[in-house]
């Protein structure tokens, strides 16, 4: 496997391209057009769509019927057609080809040296600006035909896939125009019948406004279809007689924008982008309702025809055209960053409020040690007693100190607590964990400094052991606080442990979003001034768990140093389950991501001193990490307690998002990682 070649990881680079138009000139277009085909060769594009009626013109009117102006076509399409032969991309160009007794509002499709076949425009507009019925007749019911083009007989309709035998998951399907505007487009069907690269060629002219609804429409189009949706319309040079042109060029993945040109450009534009033809294909797969619909239509859907073709791509680092988020569960945006805190902190508050409400509404019996995640849990749990109109003194908050315990830590739990006004107490834990640990024959309690896994896991069974009694003596519940890459990671003790609650609120939420909610909560003002200062503190921290002394000059226990940087274990975790992909892909798309500080953007409110790099080697050994320790975990998982979902990255209960069995084992998963991943 070539690691650097982001076609070997399924990725393809597609063009949306608009180019100054000469109209009524064929020829001078067809040299314009290759112009652009050249450079997206160069730039390792598959896919170059251009304009509706690129070749002619779309605003030339009568002169369409004209023989001299078809005839310039044809003679066009066989120029596009011998100097693709060496060229990379598919070419996709409008024109207006004769079939039958009628004149066809066209896209022709051509690959090197070949008209892989024609696609007719299924619906035209006939109403205000439109008076498309006067020239062309429409394609819709054109299935199954064929048209003789540059020599060649090639399939011809509305029902053809163009299918790269060389690069699994690209099928191309074209549609013009008003084809995206009805009810049912000709791509939605192309889509349920394989179809994953939907293209438009467009003469749409320009009004106020009308660039929103194409974006809406492509979107939607890409998001309800699973699939790329790549669009181009028709710019400068077009007729300015009655109408305007803007030159619109973007493409769209699953809903997401990848790539989007200049509106008005002097010039010819390239919108290019890598679309991820190995997501499009896991995400089919995995929403089986995508291929219910498709059982549906049957009728329609099983008589597309598919054409053949070898692509074949380059090879070799030709870079990434897409972003590649360093931190997948937190947007960079921040009125979506802040849109999302709003969401994932509603979520887990109005979860709790039903459950208390359910269970006759029992106290919240709760540990804050003046961590991320016990902060944030008791920050949702005073939320959903305000809104449930009880006191706060009814959440009990223990802070359990053992043999690590910092003083700053423990300030920081003592001083929220009292600033939201909750029931606060303190149990140290040091002398009971002592004697259980001198109960088990434990070397610690001879006054050996072994600081193994019994060591850790006394303190942090003791703590949820004490915090299940304090539940029943008090009349509450335990409130988990253990967050959603803990549970990934298996960072947490089994049973009575941390990873066991009566609810918990943060299971569906990963560490790298913990601190954004936190830090929104605090500059939104849920709460009084004083409690926003100490989260603002709390957030500014080293994450450690505080189980393993510190010696003299020596750092405090970190958490990441055992279990690798959240930042690159979340995006791990996205990628796994979210995507399900493999390994090496994920080790590629975090090379792009992380490997340069300075490039690409950070969520707002990131600390510009944690502003990290990372290079190959380093994620290779933290995803191989990841691997053996998800692996293993899964009986933690498997065992967890009640608590929302809240990304759509998913969740790690066994009642929803992730099942999978307790007993197997990591190594296909560490032989392709072990394949296909360079060691740096």
């Amino acid at each position: 496997m070539d690691f650097y070649s982001s076609y070997a990881h399924g990725f393809a680079r597609v063009a949306a391209c608009t180019v100054p138009v000469t109209i009524a000139d064929p020829a001078a277009n067809a040299r314009t057009i290759l112009e652009q085909v050249r450079a997206c060769h160069e730039e390792g594009v598959a896919l170059a769509v251009f304009p509706e009626l690129s070749l002619s013109g779309y605003s030339i009117d009568d002169l369409f019927l004209q023989e001299t102006l078809l005839e310039a076509v044809g003679e066009a399409i066989a120029e596009l057609v011998a100097a693709s032969t060496d060229l990379l991309p598919v070419i996709v160009v409008g024109a207006p080809l004769v079939h039958g007794s009628r004149l066809v509002n066209a896209a022709v499709v051509i690959h090197r040296g070949r008209v892989l076949g024609v696609a007719p425009k299924s619906y035209l507009p006939t109403y205000r600006e439109f008076y498309e019925r006067r020239w062309f007749a429409p394609g819709d019911d054109r299935r199954g035909s064929t048209i003789v083009l540059a020599g060649q007989d090639v399939p011809f309709g509305p029902d053809l896939i163009f299918s790269a035998t060389d690069l699994p998951g690209f099928a191309l399907h074209v549609e013009v125009f008003e084809d995206m505007w009805v009810p049912i487009p000709p791509s939605a069907e192309a889509a349920l019948a394989g179809a994953t690269v939907l293209a438009n060629l467009s003469g749409s002219p320009i009004t106020v406004a009308r660039a929103d609804e194409r974006h809406l429409l492509a979107r939607s189009a890409s998001a309800r279809c699973l699939a790329a949706y790549v669009y181009a319309a028709a710019g400068q040079g077009e007729s300015t007689t009655d109408l305007s042109w803007d030159g619109q060029t973007m493409v769209y993945e699953h809903g997401e924008l990848l790539a989007e040109g200049e509106r008005f450009p002097e010039g010819p534009r390239r919108s290019v982008a890598d679309i991820d033809l190995e997501l499009l294909r896991q995400e089919r797969r995995r929403v089986g309702s995508f291929d219910d619909n498709r059982r549906t239509h049957e009728a329609r859907i099983g008589a597309f025809r598919t054409v053949d073709f070898e692509l074949r791509p380059p090879i070799g680092d030709i870079g990434l055209r897409r972003k590649v988020d360093r931190f997948p569960f937190v947007p960079d945006d921040p009125e979506r960053l802040a849109q999302d805190c709003y969401e994932a902190y509603n979520i887990q508050v109005s979860g709790l409020e039903q459950r208390l409400h359910a269970i006759g509404q029992p106290k919240v019996v709760i540990g804050v040690s003046g961590g991320l995640d016990s902060t944030h849990a008791l920050i949702v749990a005073a939320k959903a007693m305000d809104r449930l109109g009880r006191d706060r003194s009814e959440i009990h908050a223990f802070t359990l100190p053992g043999f690590a315990t910092g003083e700053t830590t423990k300030s920081y739990a003592t001083r929220l607590a009292k600033s939201l006004g909750v029931t606060f107490e303190e149990i140290d834990i040091t002398a009971a964990a002592g004697q259980m640990l001198s109960d088990l024959d434990h070397p610690y309690a001879e006054g050996e400094s072994v600081y193994d896994v019994t060591f850790e896991n006394v303190q942090a069974g003791l703590r949820t052991d004490y915090l299940f009694r304090l539940a029943n003596h008090r009349g509450g519940i335990v409130l988990g606080t253990g967050d959603l890459s803990e549970l990934a990671l298996g960072w947490c003790t089994y049973g009575v442990g941390d990873q066991m609650s009566h609810y918990n609120v943060n299971g569906g939420v990963p560490k790298t979003l913990i601190q954004h909610l936190i830090r929104w909560v605090a500059d939104s003002g849920q709460f009084e001034s004083d409690t926003g200062d100490v989260l603002r503190e709390i957030v500014a921290q080293e994450i450690t768990p505080e189980l393993i002394p510190a010696g003299e000059g020596e750092a405090p226990q970190s958490t990441e140093a055992s279990v690798g940087p959240y930042a690159l274990q979340d995006f791990t975790l996205h990628h796994v389950i979210r995507r399900g992909h493999r390994p090496s892909r994920i080790a590629f798309l975090a090379w792009h991501a992380w490997r340069d500080a300075d490039t690409g953007e950070w969520p707002a409110g990131f600390p510009a001193e944690s502003r990290v790099a990372y290079d190959l080697a380093t994620i290779r050994h933290w995803l191989d990490v990841f691997v053996r320790r998800f692996f293993a975990s899964q009986f933690k998982r498997s065992a967890l307690p009640n608590g929302p979902k809240v990304s759509s990255g998913g969740t790690m209960s066994p009642r929803g998002d992730w099942r999978m069995p307790s007993d197997v084992g990591p190594s296909a998963w560490l032989a392709e990682l072990e394949r296909n991943v360079p060691q740096g």
